[in-house]
């Protein structure tokens, strides 16, 4: 916001913006409650830690990564568990968060649970029960404060418009992002059955991201498998985007660390090697890293 005419720098914190108005138009407002402790926490937490990954929601591969979140879905992830904190701090009576008078955080909140209503359900996994897509206390608060204040629901109306005409309807903003317009609807592979321990395998390396295993019909003396957890629509790595920047960063570190674990058999050296689609005699349609060694390799690729 920048008022016309005026020295002051743009402001982009919603609660910098809500306290720069109540300062220039005192006279024509409620007290919004501006020293109310509850208030300022709410505000706080909005502008810190849910402003800067609201753009999960709707920003484009091209535009991630959101906040300090690698991907869309850990960002989305965050973004859920912040308004669960955030209905923490709610006040039990009246209408509004901070009891029976509007304050500066329905203000802030308000434009964000309208963008996580509309928004959210859109990222639903498919065969997932759709839920209200906001927290019980923070649904009723919403839903409540739209229907019984006139501000709020104009308010609400004037953002619908622009969502629902411009972005969905005129522009399809949702068709071409990950986990919204797009999912991963590829079956299931064997790997799906080795990371839920279905199938025994000999891990050699494991977090919350990757796992490696040996192969079973190994090409080399040392011959292991990276392959992500989350499959997230990698079948090959023609798949890949900025979606995928960190977990394909994860694969590589991995497979280095492997390349030079002595007691996996390997010497100075390997090769790593991705196989992608039918030309690329790629077996199991989820992406996964060869790492080859233990003697020095012959043939030329290809």
């Amino acid at each position: 916001i920048q008022k016309p005419g005026s020295d002051m720098n743009h402001l982009a914190e919603s609660d910098t913006i809500a306290r720069y108005l109540l300062s220039e138009y005192s006279d024509l407002s409620p007290s919004f409650q501006p020293e109310n402790p509850r208030s300022n926490q709410i505000c706080r937490w909005h502008d810190v830690y849910l402003t800067p990954i609201q753009g999960c929601l709707y920003k484009p591969a091209s535009r991630l990564p959101v906040g300090d979140y690698a991907d869309r879905k850990s960002a989305l992830k965050a973004f859920r568990k912040n308004l669960e904190i955030i209905e923490g701090f709610m006040s039990d009576d009246g209408v509004y968060l901070c009891g029976k008078e509007v304050s500066l955080a329905d203000a802030t909140l308000f434009p964000t649970a309208i963008f996580s209503n509309f928004m959210l359900p859109k990222f639903n996994s498919d065969g997932e029960e759709v839920s209200d897509p906001l927290p019980p206390k923070l649904s009723k608060w919403f839903h409540e404060l739209r229907a019984s204040d006139p501000v709020f629901t104009k308010v609400y109306d004037e953002i619908m418009e622009v969502l629902v005409h411009s972005w969905e309807e005129k522009n399809h903003r949702w068709d071409s992002i990950w986990l919204a317009g797009q999912r991963d609807t590829a079956p299931a592979t064997i790997f799906d059955k080795i990371i839920a321990g279905e199938i025994p395998a000999t891990i050699v390396k494991e977090d919350e991201h990757i796992l490696a295993f040996k192969d079973i019909n190994p090409m080399a003396p040392a011959h292991i498998l990276v392959i992500p957890k989350d499959r997230n629509g990698l079948t090959n790595l023609r798949q890949a985007s900025l979606e995928h920047t960190d977990i394909l960063g994860r694969l590589l570190v991995a497979a280095g660390e492997i390349a030079k674990d002595e007691s996996l058999g390997f010497g100075d050296g390997a090769r790593i090697v991705v196989n992608d689609g039918p030309d690329g005699r790629q077996e199991v349609m989820h992406l996964h890293v060869h790492v080859l060694g233990g003697r020095k390799l012959e043939g030329k690729l290809g």
